[in-house]
């Protein structure tokens, strides 16, 4: 299928490993000339390395730490500098774990900003060119435990849970302009992240990573974890000129982990 998005301009955050990697990589290869964002741009090389030479000429890195306020709106006006963006791709990444009291409020603070007013600007930044041209795409990665709280990640249920709360507002907003705003859920997709997630649940529960693996799996009806790349696909079909009635929704990629209708 034709996703009909060659020569269209993306913003990826996060684009360096992971979800955002895959992402960046799903929408080069549709012709996409897509802007990745890290921490550290010289990491936005290795995804450079893992597409064709074609590819990597549509490759451009954008230095961005969400965790300062003054670089988001920097890397907001560089690439507007050189035009406007399509598709935006919202990343931020996870917060360590954390149980319910456990978090200190300067904690709550910081990732609060981080994991979500920075996105909040950016895309502020952004809309008015997708508005003007009424053509958009903005995509916010989430987590399932917006739909069914993940033990011990209590950070990321609740900040998470109010960025879908924003999304599901911009989209009523843009949507007569032709600008679409989704919220992609994961589940369990083999991302280092992940990986993280279960060493520290192992540690925590004195079992192995194997164990702690197995008794994941046991409960996605698909019976194992997703690939970037599957997850990627859902987004680039999303981000694309075919999924045009498509908006204010929570899309899951999960193997049928969440069980709520």
């Amino acid at each position: 299928m034709d996703l009909r998005i060659a020569n269209r301009r993306a913003l990826v955050l996060g684009a360096s490993r992971g979800l955002g990697a895959a992402i960046a990589r799903a929408l080069l290869a549709e012709g996409v000339t897509v802007y990745g964002a890290a921490r550290d741009v010289r990491s936005i090389e290795n995804l450079r390395a893992s597409v064709d030479a074609d590819a990597s000429t549509c490759l451009h890195s954008v230095q961005l730490d969400l965790a300062r306020p003054d670089e988001v709106i920097n890397a907001a006006r560089r690439v507007l500098d050189e035009g406007p963006i399509d598709i935006l791709l919202n990343n931020s990444g996870g917060p360590p774990p954390a149980s319910a009291c456990a978090v200190e409020i300067n904690r709550w603070t910081e990732q609060f900003q981080q994991m979500a007013v920075s996105l909040f600007a950016l895309t502020g930044a952004l809309v008015p060119a997708m508005l003007q041209r009424r053509w958009g795409r903005i995509l916010t990665i989430a987590s399932s435990g917006v739909e069914q709280p993940i033990p011990n990640l209590v950070i990321s249920n609740a900040i998470r849970s109010s960025i879908v709360g924003w999304s599901k507002t911009l989209a009523t907003e843009v949507a007569a302009q032709g600008v679409t705003v989704n919220v992609l859920i994961p589940g369990r997709i083999l991302t280092s992240r992940v990986e993280s997630i279960d060493q520290a649940a192992a540690v925590r529960q004195n079992k192995t990573v194997a164990e702690i693996v197995a008794t994941s799996v046991a409960m996605i009806p698909a019976g194992r974890y997703g690939t970037p790349e599957e997850f990627a696909d859902v987004a680039a079909f999303l981000a694309s000129d075919r999924a045009a009635y498509i908006t204010g929704s929570l899309i899951r990629v999960d193997g049928g982990l969440v069980r709520s209708i």
